[in-house]
């Protein structure tokens, strides 16, 4: 009789301990779901920035832009036909 109870007891243990893994288990589950969702959300808006980013850089980097920097801030100007000199090999 007394090998039915201690086999009756530890069923009971291995039930209550298999319900609290499995409770465990979705919470962790959870946690890591949300952690997912924040991290793609940031991935995201990474990739945004860095798409003006590059906009930014290719306005910035544009001949005209260039040119007109040049022009403003350091005086240069395009040299005249009679000041061209042409090196030939």
């Amino acid at each position: 009789m007394s090998l039915r109870y201690f086999i009756l007891a530890l069923l009971v243990i291995s039930v209550l301990g298999s319900g609290i893994a499995v409770v465990y288990a979705r919470q962790e589950h959870r946690q890591a779901y949300v952690q997912l969702t924040k991290l793609v959300r940031e991935r995201d808006e990474i990739n945004i920035e860095f798409s003006r980013l590059q906009l930014e850089q290719a306005t910035w980097a544009e001949t005209n832009r260039i040119e007109q920097v040049a022009t403003e801030r350091i005086g240069m100007i395009f040299p005249a036909s009679a000041e061209l000199v042409v090196a030939k090999p």
